[in-house]
């Protein structure tokens, strides 16, 4: 039996849904998709050629790959495939990876990220189900769904099924941000949702199967034992950093907000021992910045004076430069909105440094998933009017998304 968790999401005209307060610990162990498939769904893969498209979070909750579960479980995996990333999660973000082949068990591991659907497509040809564990990261920017996208797609135009093993949303079922405009869709906003989306994998492509009408033979194992209230420290499931600047759960609840900020001159601390955890550029006065960001009395996060030097050519705009910044601490998880915390950043930044913060337009347009916001900003609006235009859309989003979810939330309104 599949058992699915509740949380609630209020809505309230003029201000974003509230936060979930965390769940408790769960009566009994959570198991991801990848458990339930071979404990009790074996029947939708034995006897068939599987491909596996993951990497190096693709792990059960001892932490024992998909490959050697698939492969100890008498199952014909012939071919290994990769997002962003690579198949190990080591490549630098935006590289190409090679195609290549798993020295442990020589399979093909195809690399699938940037490629059309014609060239994934051919890779599928020597399989009869591809199987999809991916760990999202609960913000709309991830590369990951839009992969899983792309492969539905040429599943569908190859005559393949897909089975997404669902893992549980690492920050929950909290929604917040703004939903992105499909005239701004891309590789890094493929949907029209929230910044901070509050879904599973499975569930967003179920999402995405029924809004771009994309016709998959999709099925979803979903996550057993888990509700969307419990973050992943809730779940007893291991962390594996699902991208080389992503290394805590502390910075996966903070990336809906501060991947906005690639899209201008800020660092976001890519390279540095804290990437999306605290920000900064050579020109940041702190002083003056702290103390318009403390005075804004923003619920769940704290702020302190930081410098650092992000060390790698290539993963940062500074690199190899002392740069001042300023450190996230996240203090409350049921009162902090990333989202929010990251436009009343770059609004006090912009008041503090009128000249010095600059925006490339269409970087962070993607990102931010329109031009209004950064016009907004542009323009010196107030956050809280910036945010406050969020919510219908939001619940125009939590309606839409109702028969895509696997694990029941109950909206209401206080």
């Amino acid at each position: 039996m599949f058992l699915v968790g509740m949380v609630v999401v209020a809505t309230a005209c003029g201000r974003p849904p509230a936060a979930v307060a965390p769940a408790p610990a769960p009566a009994e162990p959570v198991r991801p998709g990848i458990t339930v498939l071979l404990s009790d769904s074996l029947s939708l893969v034995r006897h068939l050629r599987l491909g596996l498209l993951s990497n190096q979070a693709g792990v059960d909750a001892t932490g024992v790959s998909d490959v050697d579960l698939l492969r100890t479980s008498g199952l014909e995996l012939v071919a290994l495939f990769s997002p962003e990333h690579g198949y190990r999660g080591e490549a630098d973000p935006g590289a190409a990876v090679p195609h290549e082949t798993d020295v442990a068990t020589g399979l093909p591991i195809y690399s699938l990220y940037l490629q059309n659907t014609p060239a994934i497509a051919a890779t599928l040809s020597g399989i009869d189900v591809l199987l999809v564990d991916l760990q999202d990261v609960g913000a709309r920017y991830y590369t990951y769904i839009s992969t899983t996208v792309a492969v539905m797609r040429a599943a569908a135009r190859s005559g393949k099924r897909v089975v997404v093993l669902d893992r549980p949303n690492p920050i929950g079922g909290t929604v917040q941000g703004n939903v992105l405009d499909t005239a701004f869709a891309s590789f890094v906003g493929m949907l029209p949702v929230p910044m901070r989306h509050g879904m599973t994998m499975g569930e967003l492509a179920r999402l995405a199967n029924a809004d771009l009408g994309i016709g998959a033979d999709l099925t979803v194992v979903p996550v057993a034992g888990w509700a969307p209230a419990m973050d992943l420290d809730r779940t007893g499931l291991p962390f594996v950093p699902p991208s080389p600047n992503l290394r805590s759960l502390e910075a996966l609840f903070h990336y809906p907000g501060l991947c906005l900020m690639e899209g201008t001159n800020l660092s976001v601390g890519r390279g540095s021992s804290h990437p999306f955890e605290q920000i900064g550029a050579p020109w940041l006065d702190t002083t003056q910045v702290l103390a318009r960001l403390r005075a804004a009395r923003l619920p769940g996060v704290e702020f302190s004076a930081v410098r650092f030097k992000p060390k790698r050519p290539g993963d940062d705009k500074y690199p190899n430069t002392q740069l001042a910044g300023i450190r996230l601490t996240m203090t409350d998880r049921a009162l902090y909105d990333p989202t929010a915390t990251a436009i009343t950043i770059m609004a006090v930044i912009r008041q503090v440094h009128p000249t010095r913060l600059k925006w490339t337009a269409g970087q962070f347009d993607r990102l931010a998933g329109n031009s209004s916001l950064r016009i907004a900003l542009e323009s010196g609006a107030e956050p809280s009017t910036v945010i406050a235009g969020w919510s219908g859309e939001q619940a125009a989003y939590l309606s839409r998304r109702r028969s895509a979810l696997l694990y029941t939330r109950i909206e209401a309104s206080p």
